[in-house]
């Protein structure tokens, strides 16, 4: 399991560890029944004849008793279920006696390594209760009793509190599993069961072999993995996105099929619009798959834009005006582009980022339209597996990656978004993504794909949520998407002043984890309003599996749903080899969604698209999540084991922005964690080392020229050196944990600063309202924050002063809070209107 930035995690323990300061291990026992019930129950399953022979043989050959021999097989069944390097387990080493705790190492080498470990510290158990010692294991297992049993002895006793217990029949030739009915089922039991006799039967046929390669996974639980678990199989039409649009439009040219602030297209007049800047494309001698930028605000000219490189055969390339010139530059360098569609306002940047590159031509979409060379599609034939388009995504090394994605696959996913959201004529379809952001495809064309309409929202009507809910409400939205933490401020402000959106029937969340406590609050207001968990990532066309949701779930994690249609996920080992069910793994992508790889990117690309070894001459996809599958054949997320992070929805390596502060003289090493307050959105906290401390100011304004504003971290700490594991990397936990607690104490860069400097505190009644509604935004002390405090400086972030705007009943908006960020100078703003407001003479009542 290896891509350039993933070296120091080996194991699925150390992916969730990496992601949180001190999770709880794995269960050993895989929580696997649909219908649990207090109880117990009994599995037998017989040893066949061959293997007991084979067992006997090896005995005598290496002086080993049968309970070593089956302690390594259990062992090996334990790490297998936990993705372990180190398992720990009950162990009885006389009848009736009371199971000792052993933790037994299950790391690389061959079975006859895993039992010679196993027989060491089971014959140093039995010395020790031989002597009448402690029979546990330093620091194993105290207050916690381990969740199996293994009795080699037959002889029975008491259990300690485990979940499954496995005794050996005093025959020897039969394994007995007595297992809680409230844990597992049935059919889980015959497969642990299974589990242990193919691991001796591995032994016995070949103890040489490494048995960290070995698959105990039988051949009905491999092909339900690998098929039985995929997506439905739906044929898709022979068809590109841009030709089922122009289908669309000869079925109803005067529907309107796009609209933004009152003013809409038709199905004709967006499509004609289309089709002249895709002829002007041609003009200019684009070809097949040459890719095209496009630079511009969300709006309808930039959405006849992505329809008119479709058309002219190209692949479309989203660059934002507000990103600095250096990231725009390289994403162009790195796609080799050529060309660019500009968007009136959008050249600022760009201008400055193709001053020193001549060979790249700029083309506005008004004149593109302008030049009239044809109202008619340019009917450019395009093969499904032609380049559809290039979305960059943060990189670990501090280049940026550029996934590529092909049509086959774009259609997949707008036909699964159709089809698992209900999407059809009558639908309205919120469009507030960012073109950066994958899935502004998506919420782009799927309303006019489907004979619905598409609503653009503007980025100011987003960033006010009682704005942004009126539009919602005027426009009769019917189908919208958000990311976590935007829905938490959009519910929070219903929650206060609830109102009807008697149109919306469906809100789909992605790009961070789902909270159930979120889920539970959605539907406590809004019942009969479906919510879609969706997950996926931009290497695989976006969303790659639906959780359609009518009621909060009844786990503690909201679950991942199913793959959709014609896509394959598989939950697999550092081999590729999918693990046990209910096992956590790897998350790895199959099926038309797999993207190319990155562009202009070849190491990169190996590393994570690989030839599927289980479907040959078709493409896998490793995502870097680790999951696990559950009952009812849905998926489970469980935690990344890179340092890939997710904020506000958006894709970022740490990696890349610790490579740009790498780069400014002064700072010697670099490390940017992610905190997690409680209730608290996701967080950056950037570490810094260095002989002295440089301003934040200048650190801000160094990684603004080069990162976008969601990539740069709010919160600046520095040390003289960053602490350092035993084996000398970074200790990211430590970072974590002096981050956590800060916030947890208001603890703040800025807030230390200031305190040193004599923070005035807030006098006015006003200012102490603000201040309370900074403090609940920012996760802070609330006597932590000062008259002079600047809201950004203190770490706020666009959705933050959603939240503060929703505090103060919205008697200020965020644009307000960016133009006065002085809190001081926020509370003479709102005591002015105030006062505007009272000297106005009172409205004459309606009835008077």
């Amino acid at each position: 399991m290896r891509t350039p930035d993933r070296s120091d995690a080996t194991t699925a323990a150390d992916a969730v560890r990496s992601v949180s300061p001190a999770p709880a291990p794995f269960s050993p026992v895989p929580r696997w029944t649909r219908d649990p019930a207090p109880g117990t129950a009994e599995h037998r399953a017989v040893i066949p004849g061959e293997v007991l022979a084979g067992l006997r043989a090896l005995g005598e050959r290496a002086d080993l008793t049968a309970a070593s021999v089956l302690l390594a097989a259990h062992a090996k069944v334990l790490a297998a279920l936990t993705g372990q390097d180190e398992v720990v387990t009950g162990y009885v080493t006389a009848p009736g006696a009371r199971p000792a705790v052993l933790r037994l190492p299950t790391g690389r080498g061959s079975w006859w390594t895993l039992i010679r470990e196993a027989d060491e510290v089971a014959r140093q158990e039995a010395h020790r209760v031989a002597r009448r010692e402690d029979h546990r294991a330093p620091g194993a297992g105290r207050g916690t009793p381990p969740e199996t049993v293994l009795d080699p002895t037959g002889g029975g006793g008491p259990d300690a509190g485990a979940l499954l217990r496995i005794t050996l029949a005093r025959r020897g030739d039969e394994l007995r599993l007595r297992y809680r009915t409230d844990v597992l089922d049935a059919d889980c039991a015959a497969r642990v069961a299974g589990y242990h006799l193919t691991a001796l039967a591995r032994i016995v046929t070949d103890p040489d072999a490494p048995h960290h390669r070995a698959s105990l996974l039988s051949d009905a639980e491999l092909r339900l993995q690998l098929d039985g678990l995929s997506g439905p199989r739906r044929a898709l039409p022979d068809r590109r996105v841009h030709e089922l649009f122009e289908e669309r439009v000869r079925e109803r040219p005067e529907a309107v099929a796009a609209e933004q602030d009152g003013h809409g297209w038709t199905y004709a007049e967006l499509d004609v619009r289309a089709n002249r800047i895709a002829h002007a494309l041609l003009a200019r001698g684009v070809r097949e798959e040459d890719v095209v930028a496009v630079v511009g605000e969300r709006g309808l000219p930039w959405m006849a834009a992505v329809l008119a490189v479709l058309k002219a055969g190209c692949a479309y390339l989203p660059a934002e005006p507000h990103f600095p010139a250096d990231r725009i530059a390289t994403m162009l360098t790195r796609a080799s582009c050529r060309l660019v569609l500009t968007a009136t306002g959008s050249t600022a940047t760009l201008d400055e980022a193709l001053s020193a590159r001549p060979e790249v031509r700029a083309l506005s979409v008004e004149e593109a339209w302008a030049e009239l060379r044809g109202d008619e599609s340019p009917d450019v034939e395009t093969a499904s597996d032609a380049l559809a388009y290039v979305f960059f995504t943060s990189g670990s090394t501090g280049e940026p990656k550029g996934a590529m994605c092909e049509h086959a696959g774009m259609l997949n996913h707008l036909h699964a978004k159709i089809h698992d959201l209900g999407i059809g004529a009558g639908d309205v379809v919120a469009q507030i993504a960012p073109p950066c952001f994958d899935i502004s495809l998506w919420q782009l064309l799927a309303g006019p794909l489907a004979g619905g309409r598409t609503l653009l929202v503007g980025q100011e009507t987003v960033l006010d949520a009682g704005r942004f809910l009126d539009t919602i409400e005027e426009s009769g939205v019917t189908v919208l998407q958000v990311v976590p933490s935007y829905l938490d401020a959009v519910l929070t402000l219903l929650e206060r002043r609830p109102r009807e959106l008697p149109a919306l029937r469906c809100v789909s969340v992605t790009g961070e984890a789902l909270k159930p406590d979120l889920v539970r609050r959605w539907f406590a207001a809004r019942p009969g309003v479906t919510l879609v968990n969706a997950y996926g990532l931009t290497e695989t066309c976006d969303d790659t599996h639906h959780a359609v949701l009518e009621r909060p779930p009844g786990t503690g994690r909201v679950p991942l749903g199913r793959p959709v249609q014609n896509v394959r996920a598989h939950i697999v080992d550092e081999h590729l080899s999918p693990v046990p069910l209910g096992a956590p793994g790897e998350i790895v992508v199959g099926g038309v969604c797999v993207g190319r790889g990155y562009v202009g990117d070849p190491e990169r690309t190996r590393a994570s698209f690989l030839t599927d070894p289980h479907h040959p001459g078709e493409r896998l996809y490793r995502s870097g999540d680790f999951g696990r599958w559950l009952p009812d054949g849905t998926m489970e997320f469980l935690g990344r084991r890179d340092s890939q992070v997710k904020i506000r929805g958006f894709r970022i390596e740490t990696g890349e922005i610790e490579n740009t502060l790498l780069r400014i003289p002064g700072v010697h090493d670099a490390a940017v964690v992610v905190t997690r307050a409680p209730g608290r959105p996701a967080a950056l906290v950037a570490f810094c080392a260095g002989p002295r401390p440089l301003a934040d100011s200048l650190l801000h304004e160094r990684l603004a020229a080069s990162l976008p504003p969601y990539m740069v971290p709010p919160s600046f700490r520095w040390r003289r050196h960053l602490p350092l594991t035993a084996n000398g990397k970074t200790d990211r936990n430590a970072l974590r944990a002096g981050a956590a607690a800060d916030a947890a104490a208001g603890n703040t860069p800025v807030a230390s600063a200031a305190a040193e400097d004599g923070r005035r505190p807030p006098r006015t009644p006003t200012e102490l309202r603000i201040a309370a509604a900074w403090s609940t935004a920012l996760g802070v002390p609330r006597d932590g924050i000062g008259r002079h405090d600047d809201f950004f400086d203190r770490g706020g972030t666009s959705l933050a002063a959603v939240k503060v705007a929703i505090a103060l009943d919205r008697a200020i908006s965020p644009k307000d809070l960016t133009r006065c960020p002085v809190l001081a100078d926020l509370a003479a703003l709102l005591d002015l209107r105030r006062a505007e407001a009272g000297s106005r003479p009172a409205e004459r009542p309606a009835h008077a």
